[in-house]
């Protein structure tokens, strides 16, 4: 499978994305909590720049032990995508959409090699 050069790694921050251009299509690479992901950077929805949105970790009801609610936390586990468009939200580990199952972004394997970042098509 061949693979797009994206940056040298050491380039991509914490927290940082860097978008590039294949073909006819963007290509977002995030660095998150010292992981690399690569998604479509095209929102199901539609068709806003995803990968460009907030990342956040996931609200969480806390409830009683009776199961009231009593509040909210940011989530220890799992973090999210917030498209900058319309608020749609995608788990960072898989793309699928928060609030319909039927969305997900595309997402691509992130090679690193010798301080190089590759996304592989």
């Amino acid at each position: 499978m061949p693979e797009i050069f994206v940056c040298n790694a050491s380039d991509l921050g914490e927290g940082n994305v860097k978008v590039v251009a294949v073909d006819d299509r963007e290509i977002g690479v995030i660095r998150h909590k010292g992981q690399c992901y690569a998604y479509l950077n095209r929102c199901p929805h539609q068709g806003g720049p995803a990968c460009e949105g907030v990342r956040m970790p996931k609200v969480e009801a806390v409830l009683n032990e009776e199961r009231q609610f009593f509040g909210h936390r940011f989530s220890d586990t799992e973090d999210h995508i917030v498209c900058p468009w319309h608020g749609y939200e995608f788990n960072l580990d898989t793309g699928n959409c928060i609030g319909d199952a039927a969305l997900r972004l595309k997402r691509y394997d992130v090679v690193e090699r010798q301080d190089s970042l590759y996304v592989v098509l």
